[in-house]
């Protein structure tokens, strides 16, 4: 085995963590720091007073990482070296090594907060900033101060503000590793291309047929772009001309793909064969692909961003900052000199792309965030006040602050419930955490499980295609369940219940276009979540069965209700005005049902008056994904704890100011429904939207 940059500088990194508690080492693309550095403390001892945890951002990374240094020990994964990510546990009592998900930490942390099984942590890939990495930073920032005893902290990054991580931890060192770079030639477009995708394209096969041998690595922007490129890419390279160039294959690298496709692309390429591996940027330092000479970078990523004014979320296609482009043109130097083709000119690159991409806790609702920190029940921890790299917004704390409020994590003191403690303990998102604690109350917690496995698995249902309501009732055993009218987490239960009849048959997903690979997930996270709610429940529970034996509308009602308990901020109210036009009751703008969605109106063609939802997003307009029906008698408790609320006390418990009472009086809970007509052109919805924001705040002045 070649011996990696990072192994060269051993004894001066074993020096440098015997006399600090923080150490901060910046290791270029290719140094081996995330697969040596934890193998190196290893040897000199540290693992005999504890474990060594290391983070990574990405789950891919933490299985792929853990996978290698297994392999490099000569042990079995899931012995001396294992894993751990959400819902997955690779780990025993003979693990020295474990390779973890920072938010798998966190949630480590609420049950030993001192951390004490572990003697090192490696913040690993710390310049990707995730919304949990930025958090483990503050929390261990506070505890190096409180474990003296030869605990060590090891930020790791390719491309880290080391300076400004030093002065965050009090001056500690940062070490700088070279990585296995040779020189890497850029090309750059002379204007920005038109059409991305294309522009990929036909770099690819100009590398192809005139290039050398050597991998290629494109840089796309998600899923449904990879999968678009993969297979005109592998069409193009089909219709080549035999013998005009060598063979080739194509291959797809992003998160959502099965274990054993993601492998694939650690496999060195066959004899006169090339491989194009066509990725997201989970490539540009997660990940390493090893034969990589060329890479293409079409200047853009898809970036997941939060606006804590609206509730609503946007995936957006966005430019790279010049980290990042720097990162994937390093990608093509590690083993030969290779050669970058940036699709985009040079003045983009210079004036346009921002130094570092903005941290995650800038661009991310903070619920889960401020739920985990209270649920630490630090004394000395104000909410608006958390030591951080980069403080998120006010208006992101206090957005959060005001959901975990609403239902009813925290109370109007800003403490933390009995029930927000048991919300913290579960792997999901608060809404579905606080569905689970309603249901078990209310006797339907089998059904609740199974709607939150569903949404965490991230199962898509396809609207049915057939526009003859007529024809889908003359054949019922055609088509998936509907929700019975009251909307998709009704639907989602359905379907997992007619799986379940069908003996958990892949063939039965794949007839109705089901991801197979997403529903056997869910029943995974399902049986995980009921064996971590039998730990934490007071009281019998009954989760083994997934059926719901007497599909009564009193059965679903009961669901309904919880979902509205944990969807509480997430509430939608209907307001017809004389012109039919359903508008806005709360932050100013309207937002419209999903089309795939199976909510049904009534015999008027109405909508029901409240509907909470799972997801508010913006792409082509604003949409509410996965909505159900409620009753308006759950939603009042709703609207009156709004009255009560201060958000300064939120925060802090501390006494009421002017500013807090402000923003209590802003509260109002709801948001409009209307069904999305795709026909509608954009520009007379937009005057609808300013006509009903002007009646709107003409009710409001009279008010």
């Amino acid at each position: 085995m070649a011996v990696l940059p990072i192994n060269k500088f051993e004894e001066k990194i074993v020096e440098t963590v015997e006399e600090n508690s923080v150490v901060v080492i910046i290791g270029e693309t290719g140094s081996g720091k995330s697969t040596q550095l934890s193998q190196i403390l290893h040897r000199r001892g540290y693992t005999r007073s504890g474990a060594i945890a290391v983070t990574q951002p990405r789950r891919v990374a933490a299985v792929s990482v853990s996978r290698r240094v297994a392999f490099e020990l000569g042990v079995r994964l899931g012995e001396e070296v294992g894993y751990a990510i959400r819902f997955e546990d690779r780990t025993s009592e003979k693990t020295c090594i474990k390779y973890l998900t920072d938010g798998c930490l966190l949630r480590e942390s609420l049950s030993n907060p001192e951390l004490n099984q572990y003697s090192v942590i490696i913040l690993d890939e710390a310049h990707e900033r995730s919304l949990n990495t930025d958090i483990l930073l503050g929390l261990m920032k506070r505890l190096t101060k409180r474990r003296t005893s030869n605990f060590k902290v090891l930020i790791t990054s390719a491309t880290l503000d080391g300076v400004k991580v030093s002065r965050f931890f009090s001056g500690c060192p940062v070490l700088n590793v070279p990585g296995t770079l040779f020189p890497v030639e850029k090309f750059y477009s002379t204007e920005r291309p038109t059409n991305y995708v294309e522009s990929c394209l036909k770099t690819a096969l100009d590398i192809h047929l005139r290039e050398p041998l050597g991998d290629v690595l494109i840089f796309m922007t998600g899923q449904d772009d990879i999968d678009k490129m993969v297979s005109r890419l592998e069409d193009s390279i089909q219709k080549l001309e035999e013998g005009s160039c060598v063979d080739a294959i194509v291959l797809p690298l992003h998160g959502s793909l099965p274990p054993e496709m993601q492998v694939r692309v650690f496999s060195p390429a066959p004899p006169n064969c090339r491989r194009f591996i066509v990725s997201t940027n989970i490539a540009e330092t997660s990940l390493t692909v090893d034969g990589v000479v060329y890479v293409i970078d079409s200047g853009f990523v898809k970036q997941r961003q939060y606006n804590p004014s609206t509730g609503m979320y946007s995936l957006d296609i966005v430019q790279i900052s010049r980290v990042q482009a720097d990162q994937r043109a390093g990608r093509a130097g590690r083993t030969r000199p290779g050669k970058c083709y940036r699709l985009y000119p040079i003045s983009v690159y210079n004036e346009e792309f921002l130094d570092a991409t903005i941290p995650e806790i800038q661009r991310s609702s903070l619920a889960g965030t401020v739920l985990y920190l209270k649920s630490l029940s630090l004394s000395d921890i104000d909410i608006l006040k958390f030591d951080f790299l980069d403080p998120p917004s006010r208006e992101s704390l206090e957005d959060a602050l005001r959901q975990l409020y609403l239902i009813d994590a925290i109370d109007e003191n800003g403490q933390i419930t009995d029930i927000g403690k048991s919300m913290a303990e579960l792997p999901l998102e608060p809404s579905l955490a606080r569905t689970l604690i309603e249901a078990n109350e209310l006797g339907c917690l089998s059904e609740a499980l199974t709607v939150a496995a569903m949404l965490s698995a991230e199962v898509t249902i396809r609207p049915s295609r057939s526009k003859n309501k007529e024809k889908k009732r003359k054949q019922p055993f055609s088509k998936l369940p509907d929700g019975c009218g009251w909307g998709d987490h009704i639907q989602l239960l359905q379907v997992f219940e007619s799986w379940d009849h069908a003996f958990y048959d892949p063939s039965w997903c794949t007839n109705y276009e089901l991801q197979v690979r997403s529903m056997m997930f869910s029943k995974d996270v399902r049986n995980q979540l009921s064996q971590i709610v039998h730990k934490i429940a007071k009281g019998p529970l009954d989760v083994e069965s997934g059926i719901m034996q007497n599909k009564s509308d009193k059965n679903y009602r009961k669901l309904r209700r919880a979902l509205c308990k944990g969807y509480g901020n997430q509430l939608a109210e209907r307001m017809i005005h004389h012109n039919g036009f359903h508008t806005l009751g709360y932050r100013s703008q309207l937002v419209q049902v999903h089309p795939s969605s199976v909510l049904e109106a009534d015999e008027d063609g109405q909508l029901p008056d409240y509907v909470v939802y799972h997801e508010l997003i913006s792409t082509s307009r604003p949409f509410m994904r996965n909505v159900c029906a409620v009753e308006i008698s759950w939603v009042q408790t709703i609207l009156r704890k709004l009255e009560k609320m201060n958000i300064h006390k939120l925060s802090s418990g501390g006494s009421d100011t002017l500013e807090s009472h402000e923003i209590a009086k802003e509260g109002n809970l709801t948001l409009p429904v209307e069904r999305a007509n795709t026909d509608k052109k954009s520009d007379s919805t937009d005057s609808k939207i300013q006509a009903a924001r002007e009646r709107y705040l003409a009710r409001k002045a009279k008010k």
